[in-house]
């Protein structure tokens, strides 16, 4: 029986990051994240945009009934961390599953892009708490590499705790005690049945929270009637604001409405994209980074009536199912190459990981939003087993909330059923 690595990682809602490797580590000059870095953003938020759409594909695909709602920043962040300790092919698929093209940035720039982005997220905001946070539950019979280490601090701001992974359920109560107060108890119980085996947990937490720069009133909100289907009618306290200023687009071709909602933060703002009715595979079908930029591009402001539901929906995926179908396998495999988190020879060629799960809420009300993630990555060491214009969303609809900062997508979302939990 070999010892067990876990990588947990939380976040919130945004779009846009980069596709293509090389085999060896290059040095992350963590000092210098300007430069090149600066005008690389867009590339950036790009490639974040082009992954966060090809996962929620993959996620709508399983149960186009259901809701959906997962961080697409929150799951990057955590691979981009994991890559920063996987070396070769290993290295390769991670960096090409999440989008980025080392033709156009290096190693070093997906890194610092990446420090770049975290840094402008946290910026402290008066009307707008947006707080990320990583750490690294280490087994003390873990040497980690003082590369790793320093890297995983500087890019990612990951500090190191010492944990007994011999005690279970001490180890669990720790990890899940972080990540409960660092999403504000969002987000609760991420490991479970956590294995004796385990030797290291990343946690990364993500936490939103934003006031609408017009509030809905309260004493407007009736019940309506939602649509979930042709045959399925549910009752939903609607929010009302008329003569509302937004920015407007009717999308003729895709068959679709979007409203843009801004917080009182010009930080961080809401999309809502409404399809026509019967319409939803097929805009789901057409989103890419292109759609979107088709999309802002086009929104003007205008006055309307805007009828939205008031909803809050959650949602729980084994993400080691869907990553594969984004060209990262060797992870997962007896071929997995993870020799850049320790200096432990024997465990380098054991190191896999077995299971990437993902849990997130969103809730949307009068006042404004909140929302939080977290992704837990579970490294395992090998042992030889396997583990006037009205608006109304009166019908199943997109919700992204997206960073202004950084051009990225914080939470990808579907409701389906506005009453479904």
């Amino acid at each position: 029986m070999f010892p067990l690595l876990t990588l947990l990682l939380g976040a919130i809602f945004c779009p846009h990051i980069l596709s293509g490797v090389t085999a060896e580590p290059e040095t992350v000059n963590a000092k210098d994240p300007h430069s090149r870095i600066v005008t690389s953003t867009h590339s950036l938020a790009h490639s974040n945009t082009d992954f966060a759409f090809s996962l929620y594909k993959l996620l709508a695909t399983q149960k186009p009934e259901n809701n959906v709602i997962f961080s697409p920043f929150s799951v990057s962040a955590a691979l981009a961390l994991l890559a920063l300790g996987a070396r070769s092919n290993t290295k390769t698929e991670i960096l090409q599953g999440l989008k980025f093209n080392l033709t156009q940035m290096s190693e070093a720039e997906i890194h610092q892009g990446f420090q770049l982005l975290l840094s402008r997220l946290s910026r402290p905001g008066t009307h707008l708490q947006l707080n990320m946070s990583t750490a690294m539950f280490v087994d003390q019979q873990l040497h980690l590499l003082e590369s790793f280490r320093q890297e995983a601090q500087t890019l990612y701001t990951a500090d190191a705790f010492p944990t007994n992974f011999q005690d279970p359920a001490t180890a669990e109560k720790l990890i899940n005690d972080y990540v409960k107060q660092k999403t504000q108890g969002k987000i609760q119980e991420l490991v479970k049945d956590l294995d004796a085996e385990t030797v290291m947990v990343l946690v990364n937490c993500l936490f939103f929270k934003a006031k609408w720069e017009t509030p809905f009133d309260p004493h407007d909100t009736f019940t309506a009637d939602f649509h979930v289907n042709e045959s399925r009618v549910e009752k939903v306290p609607m929010m009302k604001a008329e003569d509302v200023q937004v920015l407007y687009f009717q999308d003729e071709a895709r068959g679709s409405t979007l409203v843009q909602l801004p917080y009182r933060d010009s930080r961080a703002c809401a999309l809502f994209i409404l399809p026509d009715q019967g319409r939803m595979a097929e805009l789901e079908a057409a989103l890419n980074p292109s759609t979107l930029q088709h999309w802002r591009d086009s929104m003007s402001t205008r006055i309307i009536d805007l009828y939205l539901p008031k909803f809050s929906i959650s949602g729980e995926y084994d993400l080691d199912e869907n990553l594969p179908d984004l060209g990262i396998h060797e992870v997962f495999s007896t071929q997995a190459d993870l020799s850049g988190l320790t200096r432990d020879q024997s465990l380098n060629k054991k190191l896999r990981v077995s299971q990437v799960v993902h849990k997130a809420r969103l809730d949307v009300a009068e006042n404004g939003t909140e929302a939080a993630a977290a992704t837990s990555i579970h490294i395992i060491a090998e042992s030889g087993r396997w583990n006037p214009i009205i608006v109304t969303f009166n019908r199943p609809f997109l919700v992204a909330l997206i960073s202004e900062d950084t051009q990225s997508f914080l939470f990808l979302g579907k409701v389906a059923n506005p009453m479904a939990a």
